[in-house]
């Protein structure tokens, strides 16, 4: 039986609803085999997939209006994946990567809870190299920039699946690494923009801001022409 206790939970997006089974609180930890150890998740760390943060509610919300026709969108870091079940719900052709071992068992049952079909998800990290992911013409994320060095390995593996035509859109509390990662996006090529949310009815405590990164084919074919 597992030492684990859940939460279940609707969060409504206006006439949608998602249905959420979530750990209870932060302070669950269950990993027997060490799996998530031998990752390199610690035990203080563990938790933190699957619990509802406020930059995933804010990501969500902003998916209710992306434009998804003909496009393949990857969430990374989905942690508990509400925007990807939104996006599921939507029918979008969405796609979810987290680092933490527990992050697809949770999905696959939240996916259940919500009737949708099955979410394609990888078990991925930044640093681990080559991955059957793909590449995406929207990549999608919130509260990624977490430590000092994650504005390196996120850049590299956005780059590493992001077609040459690719818009990136973050969600970001406001950890104090975006600037460094808006530094490296634009080595790549990309533009950037950032702002407030439009809709704060959900998360008025929200203090932090939308990235939004993009590439066209001109910026793109000049980022590969040699100097």
């Amino acid at each position: 039986m597992s030492a684990l206790r859940f939460r279940y939970q609707t969060i409504e997006f206006g006439e949608l609803d998602i249905h959420l089974r979530t750990l209870r609180d932060r302070q669950q930890f269950h990993d027997p085999g060490a799996v998530a150890e031998t990752l390199g998740v610690s035990p203080a760390s563990w938790p933190l997939f699957g619990v509802v943060w406020a930059s995933s509610e804010v990501l969500a919300q902003l998916m209710l209006e992306m434009e998804i026709r003909g496009r393949r969108i990857l969430e990374v870091g989905c942690g508990i994946g509400l925007a990807s079940l939104l996006l599921n719900h939507r029918l979008a052709d969405i796609s979810a990567t987290d680092h933490h071992p527990e992050a697809g068992p949770f999905l696959a049952r939240n996916v259940a809870l919500n009737n949708g079909r099955a979410i394609p998800f990888v078990r991925a990290g930044w640093s681990d190299g080559a991955s059957t992911l793909g590449r995406f013409d929207l990549i999608i994320g919130s509260d990624l920039l977490y430590e000092p060095d994650h504005a390196i390995l996120l850049s590299h593996f956005i780059a590493e699946h992001a077609q040459p035509q690719c818009e990136v859109l973050l969600v970001d509390p406001g950890r104090g690494h975006a600037g460094k990662f808006s530094c490296l996006m634009q080595d790549r090529g990309f533009r950037h923009e950032r702002h407030r949310p439009a809709d704060q009815a959900q998360q008025q405590d929200f203090k932090g801001h939308v990235l939004r990164y993009w590439r066209d084919a001109t910026s793109a074919a000049t980022l590969a022409m040699p100097h």
